[in-house]
């Protein structure tokens, strides 16, 4: 017995440690953004005792940033409609489905993976360029789709993979085609993965700065991301406007994951044990 809760205190000391240093930002920045600017030049680390919620107010209406949440939202939902689609279709065929080439594409969608954006920036933009998808909610979906796609598609196909093909087989002598094998049976089956992979995409889609920053290069255009980024520049003297947009910005974040986190975690282990 001393020595189980030894080993439980050997756990816990380092979960707690690791817990407070992944909230004590998030407090910091509530409470910085809380403070109006003398009191925060007077006492940065001091509780705030002034409670300015006009910092958040003014965060939202000059930093224009109704419009680049709708920006954000508009190019998230689509991508992520689009990606879920698209890597369950080609998760079902790669895992389920014999064909030529069928290794050889997984092996092309892994490779994807292994490619920082970087590396293909300048003749992206320059594709997206003679498109004339720049300045478009197209060319920014088309942008996170590419991106976003790859890893998406591995993990479905993991996860199909650990369906037993006898299901698949049974529906087509049922009558089913492909898409009705795709429809009523790999989908419902495939609920928990691709609702862990939509939230993980919506995340990867709204906390982009680069991508956005590149084919969005308007300012009405901007992300809720790169619209942020930007009240830096507003307010150099005034990081308490500065930390209540950042804080607008992570809060729909926080929420999201607060409401899905069993589901994430549940779709994660999943995908990550089956195959």
């Amino acid at each position: 017995m001393r020595a189980e809760r030894i080993s439980r205190w050997v756990i816990a000391i380092p979960m707690a440690l690791l817990a407070v240093a992944t909230i004590y930002p998030m407090v910091y920045a509530v409470n910085i953004a809380l403070k109006d600017r003398r009191e925060y030049v007077l006492d940065r680390l001091g509780v705030t005792t002034t409670f300015n919620i006009q910092n958040f107010v003014d965060a939202w209406n000059q930093a224009n940033m109704g419009r680049y949440y709708l920006n954000s939202i508009i190019v998230t939902v689509a991508s992520v409609v689009i990606i879920l689609i698209l890597a369950s279709m080609a998760g079902y065929a790669i895992s389920h489905l014999t064909f030529r080439g069928n290794r050889v594409m997984f092996l092309v969608i892994l490779g994807t993976m292994m490619i920082p954006f970087q590396v293909i920036m300048v003749p992206f933009i320059k594709l997206m360029s003679d498109m004339g998808t720049i300045n478009t909610y197209a060319g920014l979906i088309i942008a996170y789709v590419s991106q976003f796609l790859p890893f998406t598609v591995f993990f479905m196909a993991s996860f199909y993979s650990g369906i037993p093909k006898e299901i698949t087989e049974a529906a087509r002598v049922d009558g089913n085609n492909l898409w009705g094998v795709w429809g009523r049976i790999m989908l419902p089956l495939g609920k928990p993965a691709l609702l862990s992979m939509g939230i993980l995409n919506a995340l990867f889609c709204w906390n982009d700065i680069l991508i956005a920053l590149l084919v969005m290069q308007s300012p009405d255009q901007r992300t809720v991301m790169v619209g942020v980024s930007a009240l830096r520049g507003q307010y150099p003297d005034n990081v308490p406007t500065y930390l209540a947009g950042v804080l607008l910005v992570v809060l729909p974040l926080v929420v999201v994951y607060l409401i899905f986190q069993r589901q994430i975690t549940a779709g994660v282990t999943a995908g990550a044990t089956k195959g």
